[in-house]
């Protein structure tokens, strides 16, 4: 026993170096075997279409019509359930109420909540925002953790703990378990940022409750901000993030992870839990943080904000790989499945406009729009033809999110709090219809070897 504890003093750099030697080195998959054997690299068709793997009546993401196999860009849709985003965000505006816990509803269960049934559905979040007895100190202080996307994922698969059936796949029983973590993760995601400010960036430990008769967007900016203070404007604009990132389809990399999770028959919070895993990879829940520290990286580089012909230089430097991160990415621009407009974007920069405004940020919102309407122009210059090319949701969320004084860590995690009810609702479907574990396969290119006893290697 006393050897197997003193195991950490050794110094194991040596063998570990050999191990990632060999391990990277470099077994090179030959692009052409792809084809031969018609393999869809990251399950994209060869046109960079998603290949169709299920169907779902959970939400679907439109950007362009086939015509005789030809792709034909169209304006944006996203529906939920059916509803176009664009009525449901209006519907709401109308009646000045908030509209992120209807989009839950709707997603959940396929119905636009009646007026009885919204107030009943708000009273149950309500009831079930504040976190068990003892988790917070238990499962988020205890163990404090830098990422706090980490935490959550962490503090959702604790949930299976704290839960008096947790096994069960029943319908019934993952409803409850979903509209509970619908209702607990905002909490979650403050306490993990509190906890973390404070015992990495040597702040006050602020706590706050969530309160009744609060809206989830309401609640998360009470919860984060150490002087509980914010604006109904600010309030929602939020609200409009949520609604926006609410759900995107069944085939985007978080969804697909936890339809592939469920299919397996396990628990909900491993599955939440997976998902929340996938979007914590720069290349899905990333994108807004990179528009953000690239905007800052223009802001630096040009002079004058105003000026289109400085800005277009720049962004054919950024995509000549001349610039920011060498990655000839101009992050927050185009879009797999858009192709003219992305409605999230669309309805986010109006809602963008009104908060720069207010807040004074009016010359920062036309550095955006103008990266918006230039960087089709720089594709030209850079790439010599032209390319049908929206906005995507990316490019104003971050923006607005620093108009909210949201650090730039939750903005992944508030992703997350919005695509919690999207993610819950394909799981339902998956257990609902699915009934087969996904199983994809891979073709095996190694061959045969011969086994060479130990003493001859």
């Amino acid at each position: 026993m006393t050897e197997f504890m003193n195991t950490e003093t050794k110094d194991y750099s040596k063998f570990l170096g050999e191990v990632s030697d060999l391990a990277s080195v470099d077994r090179k998959i030959e692009p052409k075997l792809y084809d031969k054997y018609n393999v869809k690299r990251g399950l994209r068709n060869a046109d960079g279409t998603g290949v169709v793997v299920g169907i779902t009546g959970v939400g679907d993401v439109r950007g362009y019509a086939i015509d005789d196999h030809d792709k034909v860009p169209i304006e944006g849709r996203l529906l939920y359930r059916g509803y176009d985003i664009y009525d449901i965000v209006n519907g709401c505006r109308r009646d000045n109420r908030f509209g992120f816990e209807e989009c839950i509803f709707l997603l959940l269960t396929g119905t636009l909540p009646s007026k009885e049934q919204l107030a009943s559905f708000m009273e149950y979040l309500d009831d079930h925002r504040a976190l068990p007895y003892g988790f917070a100190e238990d499962m988020i202080m205890k163990a404090p953790s830098p990422s706090i996307m980490n935490k959550i994922s962490r503090s959702v698969m604790s949930s299976y703990s704290y839960d008096e059936n947790p096994d069960d796949v029943s319908i019934d029983n993952v409803v409850r378990q979903s509209l509970n973590l619908v209702a607990q993760l905002p909490t979650m995601t403050a306490y993990a940022y509190q906890t973390k400010t404070h015992y990495y960036d040597g702040k006050s430990l602020f706590l706050h409750s969530p309160q009744k008769g609060l809206s989830t967007s309401e609640n998360l900016l009470y919860m984060i901000r150490p002087d509980s203070k914010y604006t109904r404007l600010e309030a929602e604009v939020l609200d409009l993030c949520l609604m926006l990132h609410a759900e995107h389809g069944g085939g985007n990399n978080s969804s697909f992870t936890i339809r592939v999770v469920t299919s397996s028959g396990t628990d909900t919070f491993a599955a939440v839990s997976s998902a929340i895993n996938s979007l914590k990879g720069p290349k899905h829940g990333g994108a807004n943080h990179k528009v953000t520290e690239m905007v800052n990286d223009i802001k630096e580089n040009i002079s004058d904000w105003n000026d289109e012909e400085e800005l277009l230089n720049y962004l054919v430097k950024i995509m000549r790989k001349e610039a920011y991160d060498h990655s000839g990415l101009v992050y927050g621009m185009g879009h797999a499945v858009y192709t003219l407009s992305d409605p999230r974007a669309v309805l986010l920069k109006e809602k963008a406009e009104e908060l720069a405004i207010v807040t004074g940020h009016e010359k920062e919102f036309k550095l955006y729009a103008n990266i918006e309407k230039l960087t089709p122009k720089a594709f030209e210059i850079v790439r010599g033809q032209s390319k049908i090319m929206c906005a995507n949701v990316d490019l104003y969320s971050g923006f607005v999110y620093s108009m909210l004084n949201i650090p730039t860590e939750l903005y992944t995690p508030i992703f997350a709090i919005a695509r919690i009810g999207g993610w819950c609702a394909h799981r339902i479907e998956e257990l609902v219809v699915g009934k087969k574990i996904i199983r994809p396969a891979y073709k095996n290119i190694s061959g045969s070897k011969h086994y060479t006893d130990i003493e001859a290697r």
